[in-house]
């Protein structure tokens, strides 16, 4: 591995990173690209997207991979870590005329080793359904672009349905279709369904039934990505406008908002206990916000240029226990504290952290793995841990400055919370125990006493009975600033910061239209959505020194053009540039046939 340095060094692509669980490598004969392997000029073009799903074959090679790259999109079987990628033999080629794929997906429950649903969604608005192992192409929707004429942005089934799918566009509408019925040879007429904050919904009206059957119109500006949450209920959009805003699918209602520091936002992705929602884009953050309580608990900065996908690694998402806990009103009975990857291991990871009481003295090492590419080409790895997690529990000294790792991760990979002083405006109790981890806070969703001063005190509970955003006089915030200087005074907290700090908590809560009423979230979006300056130092919005910045585990160049996807499998993690090389890196004792190495001496699989 090159030294950071000037120069040459700086522009090496790397081939290997290590983090915790070890080695990961990247496999040079498991790339899969067109079959002339020639970089692709990407001037102009749609980003390149991979898309997989398992056809269940009886040879245990059942993983088979599409992919877009200009005017193109392929379909091969993927051998990923286990054989070299023969890309002489594509099981389906197309090649578009007028028009080009942006965006697809499969539909993992209908998927069978003869036939598979897949929908791709195009630069000009339309929407295909094909079946690429039977070489069949269904059905066209939208194909007179009377629905949406704008750039499909995003496609997905809808999770638990073989026919319903949900389609975004460059617009800002969201639409659902039904692949049994059609789309109708006049513009569709609407009727408003439901209608809230800054979106809307119109069902069809028609005598028959058509598509769309609903239209989402949702923000300003394009709809850039959306993500079902892992139970399909909740349906999480980013925009153009710079906002998340998270849906409860069915019920077509806003569960909660938050937006970016700057600029539109790109890309989104659930925790695997549907918890935590991640959200990059043009302010080449990472912002982690809690689904529970609607707010912003952490950032991440690590890359230099916008961020264009991020995504959740449920193979490394980890809860250990050091003693057997027990939880209180516990329904379920939990495997062996060892349990496989997969759907159990999620599952699992759920119930032990919604079962978690927070009062238990024992401490659960709680660790969410994701990670995120950008236009910079980097690929960064991030952990987000129990000091960010729960940052009002009393924990040992040196875990609360650092991630919560093994005491033999090196220094340089640990998450560091680089502005432990203002950790208290991401809206969670206040850690009065915990050492570098000051007890102002803007927002106190849950109730928590903190014994250090009275004065400090009398600011937590004000604010708990405010809400969020709720006003608090500017006079105990100061005295409560005081208490907190001279109770971290250990600390290497520079009292410029802390003046700094007591402005903006004056300008926080002089500002008149923020109350205590949960309801006027929504307003203050409607009345400041043309003015960001105004929903920063909100729960919308809060200030860069107000919430933990995260530091990457590793942040590595690992291509020459920008990075388009990520994607975590069992065995290896899946990336690709704007050249359409699609690139396969081995995790930790996964390396498989294609390695020299005997697979015996290494580990036997990922460590969590």
């Amino acid at each position: 591995m090159a030294a950071e340095g000037g120069g040459k060094e700086m522009n090496e692509i790397k081939t290997q990173f290590t983090t915790r669980e070890g080695v990961y490598k990247l496999l040079t004969h498991s790339e899969y690209s067109r079959p002339n392997r020639v970089p692709f000029n990407s001037q102009g073009s749609n980003p390149v997207k991979v898309s997989f799903v398992n056809v269940n074959d009886q040879s245990g090679n059942g993983d088979r991979i599409c992919f877009n790259v200009g005017r193109e999109l392929y379909f091969y079987i993927y051998k990923g870590v286990r054989k070299a990628a023969d890309l002489s033999k594509p099981i389906d080629k197309r090649i578009y005329k007028g028009t080009q794929p942006t965006c697809h997906d499969f539909n993992h429950l209908t998927a069978t080793a003869e036939s598979v649903s897949l929908l791709v969604g195009f630069s000009a608005g339309q929407v295909q359904l094909i079946d690429p192992i039977k070489k069949e192409t269904s059905k066209l929707f939208n194909e007179e672009r009377l629905i949406d004429k704008s750039r499909v942005t995003c496609v997905k089934w809808v999770p638990g349905s073989e026919s319903l799918f949900l389609v975004s566009h460059a617009s800002g509408n969201m639409y659902l279709y039904n692949v049994e019925h059609t789309c109708g040879t006049t513009a569709p007429h609407y009727q408003l369904l439901k209608q809230g904050e800054n979106y809307s919904v119109h069902t069809c009206k028609s005598k028959s039934t058509r598509n769309p059957l609903l239209k989402w119109t949702v923000g300003e500006g394009a709809l850039n990505e959306f993500a079902f949450s892992p139970d399909g209920k909740f349906l999480a959009c980013v925009s153009q406008d710079g906002f998340l805003r998270v849906f409860n699918f069915d019920a077509v209602e806003l569960h909660g908002t938050m937006k970016s520091y700057f600029g539109g936002l790109l890309c989104v992705c659930w925790s695997p206990d549907g918890k935590y929602i991640v959200a990059g884009g043009e302010d080449d953050l990472v912002t982690v916000w809690s689904f529970l309580d609607c707010r912003v608990i952490a950032r991440g900065h690590g890359h230099k240029s916008w961020v264009s996908v991020v995504a959740f690694d449920h193979y490394t998402t980890s809860v250990e226990e050091s003693d057997p806990v027990e939880f209180s009103g516990s329904d379920e009975d939990f495997q062996d504290q060892m349990i496989h990857f997969g759907r159990d291991r999620a599952n699992s990871t759920q119930s032990r952290l919604s079962k978690r009481n927070s009062t238990d003295s024992r401490p659960v090492s709680v660790t969410y793995r994701f990670g995120s590419v950008g236009q910079d080409t980097q690929l960064c790895l991030w952990d987000l841990t129990e000091d960010i997690l729960f940052p009002h529990l009393p924990l040992s000294r040196t875990r609360t400055h650092t991630n919560v790792m093994n005491a033999t991760s090196p220094p340089a990979g640990a998450t560091i919370i680089t502005n432990t002083s203002s950790n208290t405006a991401n809206g969670n109790n206040s850690g009065a125990n915990t050492p570098g981890i000051n007890s102002l806070a803007t927002t106190l969703p849950r109730s928590n006493s903190l014994p250090h001063s009275a004065s400090t005190t009398t600011t937590a509970n004000n604010t708990n009975k405010a809400g969020s955003g709720g006003g608090i006089g500017t006079g105990i915030m100061d005295s409560a600033i005081a208490t907190g200087v001279s109770k971290f005074a250990t600390l290497s907290l520079h009292d410029r910061k802390e003046r700094h700090h007591e402005k903006d908590h004056k300008r926080n809560h002089s500002m008149g239209h923020i109350s205590s009423k949960s309801s006027d979230k929504l307003n203050l979006l409607t009345k400041t959505k043309t003015d960001p300056a105004k929903t920063l130092g909100t729960v919308l919005c809060p200030r860069m020194e107000d919430v933990p910045l995260l530091e990457p585990l590793i942040c590595k160049k690992i291509a020459h053009e920008r990075l388009t996807v990520l994607i975590f499998l069992e065995d290896c993690l899946v990336t690709a540039c704007q050249e359409g090389f699609i690139c396969t890196w081995a995790r930790p004792g996964k390396v498989g046939l294609l390695s020299s190495q005997n697979q015996a001496s290494s580990p036997s699989g990922t460590v969590v």
